[in-house]
């Protein structure tokens, strides 16, 4: 374990915890298993399924963020990370596995930091492919409260272009 690296991700998250641990973890064993650098660009591409401390972590290591379109949030609610390299077409997905019940706050931390990798994920390939490079879309102004939003987020209600926050959902179940 880099504890260089770890005290500097305990930094940028403000405290020290299991589920940065996770994140931590995560990108470690990608990062040996890909052979991965720091993405200055969208080279690395992580997909995220929570929205937990562990994606600090993530943006930390890796380089993938929200704000350069190589972090994307999957809401599954899932403890689940799949990095894709551009660069090389690799793809790793890993997905924590439930761990003993009993241990402390410390003990699970310390456990998710430091047991061999297959006892802590599940390792295997991503069911999904490599998102898209992010896109610049135009900014179109909602006819309702007269904010810019990207036209991919604008809907027709009425025949007005409205944003997501001012249009009106419409759904007949599931």
């Amino acid at each position: 374990m880099n504890k260089v690296l770890w005290s500097k991700c305990v930094d940028f998250h403000g405290h020290e915890c299991p589920g940065l641990a996770i994140g931590y973890r995560a990108c470690e064993i990608a990062k040996e298993k890909m052979d991965l650098q720091f993405s200055v660009d969208e080279e690395l591409v992580c997909v995220t399924e929570n929205d937990a401390c562990g994606v600090d972590a993530v943006q930390y290591i890796t380089g993938c963020t929200l704000g350069k379109g190589n972090l994307i949030y999957k809401d599954t609610g899932k403890m689940a990370f799949s990095f894709f390299s551009r660069r090389t077409g690799e793809s790793i997905r890993l997905v924590l596995k439930r761990s003993k019940n009993g241990m402390t706050r410390d003990e699970r931390q310390q456990y998710i930091l430091e047991a061999p990798d297959e006892e802590v994920f599940d390792i295997k390939k991503p069911s999904f492919d490599l998102p898209e490079k992010a896109r610049i879309f135009n900014t179109i102004i909602c006819e309702n409260c007269h904010e810019g939003a990207p036209e991919h987020k604008i809907r027709i209600n009425g025949g007005k272009k409205l944003c997501l926050d001012c249009a009106k959902d419409y759904s007949r179940g599931w």
